[in-house]
C-alpha cells in the first residue's frame, strides 16, 4: 500500500462527524499577530526542558485545533524572535476526542555545545499503519517590537468543526518571558533559578500561541529539570518522577495564555491552611508560612461568601526573589509574588487579597481585550476591598482606598484628564505594547466605575449578588465591557426602567471614605502642621505625634502627601529628617522608599548615605527604579552614577539594563548643586561623561534591551 500522509483521507473512510463551536469567534486583539478568529484552541500541550546553564528552554507544542470555516490556507501565531522554531508538522485528531490526549516526552542528555531540540512527541498508531504526521510549512515575519508572527501552512482539505493538532518544536533564547536568575541574584545563592512572567504579551516567547485574552483552553505540560530543582506551574501537578526529574502538570479549566506560568528552583513547601501552602527558597520559608498561616484561608472564605465558590482547587503562592519585575502575579492555582514584600505587612496583606479576588474576576471571568484591561483590575480591586472590608472591617479598608486615590490623582495631575492613556476605556494603537496600560487608572479609575455601579443598586449586598451570578455566567470565558453593563441592568431591571446612564465612561463620584475617618483624620493634620504651622510650632506639636504606633498605609500617606509638596523648604526638610529620619530608617521598606525619596528630591545631602545604603541593600525594580529616576531628575546623577558602578553586579541583567537607560538619558547636562557637595559625590564627580558613557552604553546598550521595565505595578 502505498505511503499515505494523514492529511488525506483514505477511500472509503468515514468522514469526521462536523461538530458546532460551543462558542462565538474570539474579539479582534489589535496586540496580536494571529488568526483566532478563524480556529477553536481546544487544548494544548507543552513539553519543556529547562537548560539554566545555557539559558534555553527547549519545547514541542502541542495544539489541539478545529478550524470554524473549511480549508482555511494557513494557521497564524503569536511568535517573537527569541523563538527559533525547528519544525513544524500536523495529525488528524480523531474527531470524538473531547479530552487532551497524552503524549509520551524524551529528552536527550544535554553534552557538550548547544543541547539539540527536544525529539516530537511519540504518538500511538494503529499496528501496520504508515505514520500519522506529516510535516509543515512555516514562515516568521515581523509583527511588532514585542513579537513576531509565525505562519503555519495547513492541508488544504481540512474540513471546518473537524479536530486536528499541529506539533511544534521550538527553543527559546534570551526569552522576555523567561527570566533566568544566577544562584547569587537569588536568597539562597545555591541554585539556578528560572521564573516566566506572561503578562500582557511576553508569553509568545515562551511558547507560539494565540497570545490574546480573548482566546482561552486547558492545558498540560510535562517539565525536565535539572536534578535538584522544583518545578512548579500555573496548573495542578499530577506525577513528579524524582529520579529523572520530570514533572506532569493539568489545567483542567480554560485559561489566556498570560497565565501559564512556570517557576524552578531551590522552593520548598509549607501548609498555611486547608487548599493553601507557601513555596519559598528555604531561608525565607519560616517568615512566609509566619506571616500567611490561617490567613489566606481566612480570605478565601470571605471571597466565597461573596463571589461564589473558589474555582481552582488550591491557592498556593510561591515567593519570587527580587528579580521579579511586579509585584505580584495571579496566576492561577499558583500566585507569583515578590519576596522583597514580606517585610510590609500591610502591603503584603493586599497585594495578596487582590490575588485572590482576580480567582473570581480576572482568571474565571477575562477581558476580552487589553484595552477592557480595567474589566479584571477594576473588578479585582473592588472584590479585594469588599473582602478586606469583611476580614478587617471599613476603616482599614477606607485607609487603603485613600491612599491609592491619592496616587491616581498624583498621576492624573502629572499626564493629564486628556492623556490617552489615563482614560478608562483606553484605545490601544497598532503597535503600541499592552504594557503601556498597567498603570494606576486601569485599576483605581476601574474600581471607582464599579463603585458607582454599586450605588446606582443602593445596597453593597446586592451589588455582591449581581457580582455573584455575572461569574456564573460568564466563568471561563472573555468578556467585553458590553456584556458587564447588560447583564447589570438585567440584574437591576428597575435602573433599566429608568435608563440610568451606566457607561464604561469617569467615574461619577468617588467613593465615601468617611469610615475611614479615625485613620485619615491624624494623617491630614501632621501634614497640616509641617505644611501650614510656623516651623517651630510645627516641630514642637509634631513632637507629641508618635507615628511609630501608626499603621504602615497611614505612614506612607503621610510621606506621599510631603513627597506632593516637594521642594520644601531646606529648613522643613531639616526638622523632618531631625524629628523622622532615624525613626523611619527603622520602619520597612514601603516607607523607607518614600522617605528616601524626599530627601532625593530636596537635595538633602546629610541623608544621603540613607539612599546609599538602601541602594546597596536592594535588588528589586520597585525599590530602585524610583530612586534612580529621582536622583537622575535633580542635580545627583552623579551620586546615582556612583551607586550604580558599585551595585550593577548584583542586579539582573534586565535590571540593570533598565537603570541604564535611566542613566544614560541626558548624561553631561545635569545641573550642578547649588551648594557644595558631600564627600558622598566625591568619586562619582571626578569621573568624566565619557567614562560614564562607556560603564552605560558598552556592551549592555539599553537600546537592545529586552526586558519587562513597562510593567511595574501588581497585576
Amino acid at each position: 500500500m502505498a505511503a499515505q500522509c494523514c492529511c488525506r483521507q483514505a477511500p472509503g473512510a468515514e468522514a469526521a462527524p462536523v461538530r458546532p463551536p460551543p462558542e462565538p469567534p474570539p474579539a479582534l486583539d489589535v496586540a496580536s499577530a494571529s488568526s483566532a478568529q478563524l480556529f477553536r484552541l481546544r487544548h494544548l500541550q507543552l513539553g519543556l526542558e529547562l537548560r539554566p546553564e545555557a539559558r534555553e528552554l527547549a519545547g514541542c507544542l502541542v495544539l489541539e485545533l478545529c478550524a470554524l470555516r473549511p480549508a482555511p490556507r494557513a494557521l497564524v501565531l503569536d511568535a517573537h524572535p527569541a523563538l527559533r522554531l525547528h519544525s513544524a508538522a500536523f495529525r488528524r485528531a480523531p474527531a470524538a476526542a473531547e479530552t487532551p490526549c497524552a503524549f509520551a516526552f524524551s529528552f536527550s542528555a544535554p553534552g557538550p555545545g548547544p543541547a539539540p531540540p527536544p525529539p516530537l512527541p511519540a504518538f500511538p498508531e494503529a499496528p501496520g499503519s504508515e505514520p500519522i504526521c506529516c510535516p509543515l510549512a512555516f514562515r516568521v515575519d515581523p509583527f511588532t517590537d514585542y513579537g513576531s508572527s509565525l505562519t503555519v501552512t495547513l492541508p488544504p482539505e481540512l474540513q471546518a468543526h473537524q479536530p486536528f493538532q499541529v506539533i511544534l518544536r521550538y527553543t527559546s533564547t534570551d526569552a522576555p518571558a523567561i527570566w533566568w536568575l544566577d544562584p547569587e541574584l537569588t536568597y539562597g545563592c545555591a541554585k539556578p533559578f528560572v521564573f516566566t512572567q506572561g503578562h500582557s504579551v511576553c508569553n509568545r516567547s515562551f511558547f507560539p500561541c494565540f497570545d490574546t485574552p480573548a482566546v482561552k483552553c486547558t492545558y498540560s505540560a510535562v517539565v525536565k529539570a535539572p536534578s535538584g530543582v522544583q518545578v512548579l506551574m500555573s496548573a495542578t501537578r499530577s506525577a513528579y518522577m524524582e529520579e529523572e526529574g520530570v514533572f506532569h502538570f493539568h489545567m483542567e479549566h480554560p485559561v489566556p495564555a498570560y497565565l501559564v506560568a512556570l517557576v524552578a528552583g531551590d522552593l520548598k513547601p509549607a501548609d498555611i491552611g486547608p487548599r493553601s501552602r507557601v513555596w519559598a527558597e528555604p531561608c525565607l520559608l519560616p517568615t512566609a508560612t509566619s506571616k500567611l498561616s490561617g490567613a489566606v484561608e481566612q480570605w478565601l472564605s470571605a471571597a466565597e461568601r461573596l463571589y461564589g465558590p473558589y474555582m481552582w482547587g488550591r491557592y498556593d503562592i510561591v515567593f519570587l526573589p527580587p528579580s521579579f519585575p511586579i509585584v505580584a502575579m495571579e496566576n492561577p492555582c499558583l500566585t507569583f509574588i515578590i519576596s522583597s514584600i514580606l517585610e510590609s505587612d500591610e502591603f503584603l496583606v493586599i497585594d495578596v487579597i487582590h490575588e485572590v479576588a482576580h480567582s473570581w474576576f480576572g482568571n474565571a471571568v477575562t477581558n476580552a481585550t487589553w484595552e477592557e484591561m480595567w474589566l479584571s483590575e477594576g473588578l479585582a480591586t473592588y472584590a479585594q476591598r469588599r473582602i478586606t472590608t469583611e476580614t478587617y472591617g471599613a476603616a482599614f479598608t477606607c485607609l487603603e482606598t485613600a491612599f491609592r486615590l491619592d496616587a491616581l490623582h498624583r498621576q492624573m495631575k502629572l499626564l493629564g484628564e486628556d492623556s490617552p492613556v489615563s482614560k478608562l476605556q483606553v484605545k490601544l494603537e497598532p503597535g503600541v505594547n499592552p504594557s503601556h496600560l498597567m498603570n494606576l487608572f486601569t485599576y483605581e479609575k476601574g474600581y471607582c466605575f464599579v463603585y458607582y455601579l454599586s450605588q446606582l443598586c443602593g445596597d453593597p449586598q446586592r451589588f455582591d449578588d449581581f457580582l455573584r451570578a455575572y461569574v456564573e455566567k460568564y466563568k471561563f470565558t472573555s468578556v467585553v465591557a458590553q456584556d458587564l453593563l447588560d447583564s447589570f441592568l438585567s440584574f437591576f431591571p428597575e435602573l433599566k426602567e429608568q435608563s440610568v446612564d451606566c457607561r464604561a465612561g469617569p467615574p461619577l463620584a468617588e467613593p465615601d471614605l468617611s469610615q475611614g475617618s479615625s485613620l485619615t483624620r491624624p494623617v491630614e493634620a501632621l501634614f497640616q502642621l509641617w505644611t501650614a504651622e510656623p516651623l517651630d510650632q510645627a516641630a514642637a506639636s509634631a513632637s507629641a505625634i508618635d507615628i511609630s504606633k501608626w499603621r504602615t498605609f497611614q505612614t506612607a500617606l503621610f510621606l506621599d502627601r510631603l513627597l506632593d509638596g516637594s521642594p520644601l523648604p531646606q529648613e522643613v526638610v531639616m526638622s523632618l529628617s531631625k524629628c523622622y529620619s532615624s525613626l523611619l530608617d527603622s520602619m520597612n521598606a514601603e516607607i523607607r522608599i518614600r522617605w528616601l525619596q524626599i530627601v532625593v528630591r530636596n537635595d538633602y545631602y546629610p541623608d544621603l548615605h540613607r539612599v546609599r545604603r538602601f541602594l546597596e541593600s536592594q535588588m528589586s525594580r520597585m525599590y530602585t527604579i524610583p530612586l534612580y529616576e529621582d536622583l537622575c531628575t535633580g542635580a545627583l546623577k552623579s551620586f546615582a552614577l556612583e551607586v550604580f558602578y558599585q551595585t550593577q553586579g548584583r542586579l539582573h541583567p534586565n535590571l540593570r539594563r533598565a537603570i541604564q537607560q535611566i542613566l544614560s538619558q541626558g548624561l553631561g547636562s545635569s545641573t550642578e548643586p547649588a551648594s557644595e557637595p558631600s564627600t558622598e559625590l566625591g568619586k562619582a564627580e571626578a569621573d568624566t561623561d565619557s567614562d560614564a558613557q562607556a560603564l552605560l552604553l558598552g556592551d549592555e546598550a539599553p537600546s537592545s534591551a529586552i526586558s519587562l521595565r513597562d510593567v511595574n505595578v501588581s497585576a
